[in-house]
């Protein structure tokens, strides 16, 4: 390991985020990209959280647990988005030590929470076809709360073990991280102290957390398939998989860009690809979620209509 100056060492009080490139010549279109990119996201999530709120028709399981799709993805993207934007704009890109800390903690507890969103998601879809007639009473609102309060504490949970104990190390030498936002990867190779043990505990976490959440996804597709299977009416089987074909295509984008970037050692990261998977699972799913789960469903442009139409009245 480098060794540290200890004068650096100790009087950190901020680090230089690198950002995405450091060409002038692509600052001022990639600016405009993203602050699109973050306009839509912000737009379609919280649309869809007033949405499934104030209609009654969207008062399901279902829109239940993307109504906290939502809330998680603008919770992250919002974390990320902004500081990321402000890299384009000014000379030099600083983030304060504790905001740093505050950025990495924040991004951790929602971006776990969706890990387990999206299974709960698996889990609803898995009870609406496998078991219909029952379908309501099995994902009552105490089950719907439980199955989104755990992670949302869970990841709190993992979220602070993770970041004190990261900035409970010393940091040293350059404070310039390599990167867009504060993440895990890069804070370790800025780290003068031993990082042997916290690469065991985030490899764990995430190992764990991917792993898990995934094997619910898998397991409850599993008994979905079979029940496809089943099906004798091919009107049955295409309705049963369209209402699961907007959840696999984001858990397959999803789990595959987390599984990449977290699902090996620190030594075979490079940077600049893993930079090119964090914008796609931060920036580009939290603004491709509300599109696929809610502008293409029917039930959410009639409830926009509905809605429209309310406002209208009122204005009159």
């Amino acid at each position: 390991m480098e060794k540290c100056n200890h004068t650096a060492m100790t009087m950190v009080t901020e680090f230089i985020l690198m950002g995405i490139t450091d060409n002038p010549g692509l600052q001022p279109p990639l600016f405009g990209i993203f602050l699109i990119i973050y306009l839509v996201t912000v737009t379609g999530n919280l649309g869809m959280v007033i949405l499934s709120n104030l209609d009654s028709k969207l008062h399901t399981p279902m829109y239940f647990f993307l109504r906290h799709l939502s809330i998680t993805d603008l919770g992250y993207s919002t974390v990320i988005g902004p500081k990321m934007m402000a890299n384009f704009v000014v000379h030099k890109n600083t983030i304060s030590y504790n905001w740093c800390a505050a950025q990495l903690a924040l991004f951790e507890i929602f971006i776990i929470s969706e890990l387990f969103i999206l299974s709960a998601m698996a889990y609803d879809r898995y009870v609406a076809i496998c078991k219909p007639l029952l379908y309501m009473v099995i994902m009552e609102e105490k089950v719907r709360w439980m199955l989104v309060l755990v992670p949302y504490l869970y990841s709190t949970l993992v979220s602070l073990v993770l970041t004190v104990k990261l900035f409970r190390l010393s940091f040293g030498g350059s404070n310039i991280i390599r990167y867009f936002y504060c993440d895990c990867i890069p804070l370790l190779s800025m780290l003068c102290s031993d990082t042997h043990e916290l690469e065991l505990i985030i490899l764990v976490f995430s190992g764990c957390n991917l792993l898990s959440s995934l094997l619910i996804v898998l397991v409850s597709y599993l008994f979905i398939l079979v029940a496809i299977l089943k099906m004798k009416s091919t009107e049955g089987r295409y309705k049963a998989f369209s209402t699961c074909s907007s959840h696999l295509t984001v858990v397959v984008v999803f789990y595959g860009t987390l599984l990449f970037i977290y699902l090996q050692p620190k030594s075979n990261h490079t940077f600049d690809i893993d930079k090119m998977a964090s914008v796609f699972y931060t920036l580009v799913i939290p603004m491709l979620n509300p599109l696929i789960y809610s502008l293409r469903n029917k039930e959410v442009k009639e409830a926009t209509h509905r809605i429209g139409k309310n406002i209208c009245k009122l204005c009159i």
